[in-house]
């Protein structure tokens, strides 16, 4: 059987892991897009995706469009004369260039589709408190992670782990139902299923300064999965009423208890060197966090530094 001649698009880490199991596979790479450098930090320094230097260090053919729309580049792709486009954690696509392939483009996505199309899958899946999500690959069409489903592979979410732990496993079960979606495609051994459509179904909005921001009139259960769903980035985030200042929250435990705080919420009480967070329904114990302008830091070594925000209120 001959192997796919595969054009690959994707930006971050987690396309790598993607497109280093393709390579490894029975396929054959043609080309690999990705987003166009772009300058970062004070000095202005040009930063690099991580699949371009993947790409580079593998001497793989790489474009970098501006504009997807952009008719040298359409033609450019058609020349490649691939027979399938795989898309990980890229820009959504137009028509102009996803209808090119013969055996179409698809796209993996880091969740049980229909259940939190979006952008930030990982996140809210766990920002939900769900105890289970997973990856999809599906056909991409003229909406957003609303193609029709090929494949899908899930995986339970630990009560306690955090977004930057269920990415990795993520990232790993995507790359290998990337690699079984391909063999099936191969072999046109397989039934796209179209996906259903409800209000009832979760969404995962891009993440911004107003959905990362604790409100600590929410359950210390909620407020806990919030943190652990934005841990280790962007961070959920509050504010010191006395300072202004910011402070981001990285681990907390929860602990629950019956009798009612409501008045207290968004207190914290530094004692017997922990770290409390008042909550109506009980107490956080806040082991990381980050006061603005300060480094990331253990309570212990904040304890030390900050003895004055005993009795703080958070806002």
């Amino acid at each position: 059987m001959n192997k796919l001649k595969i054009v690959f698009m994707g930006t971050p880490d987690f396309a790598v892991g993607c497109l280093d199991f393709l390579i490894n596979s029975n396929h054959e790479i043609k080309a690999v897009i990705t987003a166009p450098d772009r300058a970062a930090g004070r000095g202005k320094k040009i930063i690099q995706s991580e699949v371009k230097k993947y790409a580079i260090n593998n001497s793989i053919k790489l474009l970098q469009p501006i504009n997807l729309k952009d008719e040298k580049f359409i033609n450019e792709l058609k020349s490649i004369n691939a027979d399938i486009f795989v898309v990980v954690a890229f820009r959504m696509l137009p028509k102009t260039v996803w209808e090119i392939p013969e055996k179409g483009t698809i796209n993996l996505h880091a969740s049980l589709l229909p259940q939190l199309r979006g952008a930030a899958p990982i996140h809210w899946a766990i920002i939900n408190g769900l105890s289970e999500t997973g990856v999809t690959t599906f056909f991409i069409n003229e909406k957003i992670d609303f193609g029709n489903i090929i494949e899908q592979s899930k995986l339970k979410i630990n009560c306690k782990e955090n977004t930057g732990q269920l990415y990795e496993k993520l990232k790993s079960r995507g790359s290998n139902l990337l690699v079984s979606t391909l063999k099936i495609i191969e072999k046109n051994d397989f039934k796209s299923i179209k996906q259903t459509n409800s209000e009832k179904l979760l969404i995962a909005p891009k993440l911004n300064k107003n959905n990362t921001k604790i409100d600590w009139k929410n359950s210390g259960q909620s407020i806990f999965n919030l943190i652990r769903g934005l841990s280790p980035y962007p961070s959920a985030w509050t504010r010191d009423e006395k300072s202004n200042k910011i402070l981001k929250i990285f681990e907390v435990i929860f602990h629950k208890e019956k009798n009612s705080k409501e008045n207290l919420s968004g207190t914290i009480i530094i004692k017997n060197n922990t770290i409390k967070i008042i909550t109506y329904d009980g107490f956080l114990e806040v082991l990381e966090l980050q006061l603005e302008g300060k480094k990331r830091m253990s309570y212990l070594e904040f304890i030390n530094g900050y003895k004055n925000f005993h009795y703080q209120r958070l806002s």
